[in-house]
């Protein structure tokens, strides 16, 4: 669980993202999963954009994220979603968390 400290140091973070995704009208498919696990494994921090044709709104799409990827919400602003997941590799420059 993201402490609010923490969840103000990633949104920082986020703000400078461009969305790495975007789910349309095909909404979370098994292989949208797929794409967004290995992202987070190779970014730890990604921002995604939900287009207006798609059947859910983007807090749903978050939630959905994260239940599945044992993921951490960090930011919705209107159509657009930031996650947050520590990567499990270990030669890798993780984000420093305060």
């Amino acid at each position: 669980m993201l402490t609010t400290k923490q969840r103000a140091q990633l949104r920082g973070l986020g703000n400078a993202l461009e969305p790495c995704m975007q789910i349309g009208k095909d909404g979370l498919s098994e292989n949208s999963f797929v794409a967004i696990d290995g992202l987070l494994e190779a970014r730890e921090l990604i921002k995604i954009k939900v287009l207006k044709n798609s059947e859910f709104d983007a807090k749903a799409i978050m939630e959905m994220i994260c239940a599945k990827m044992q993921a951490q919400p960090v930011q919705v602003i209107g159509s657009t979603v930031i996650i947050y997941r520590k990567s499990s590799k270990k030669d890798f420059k993780h984000i420093e968390l305060l």
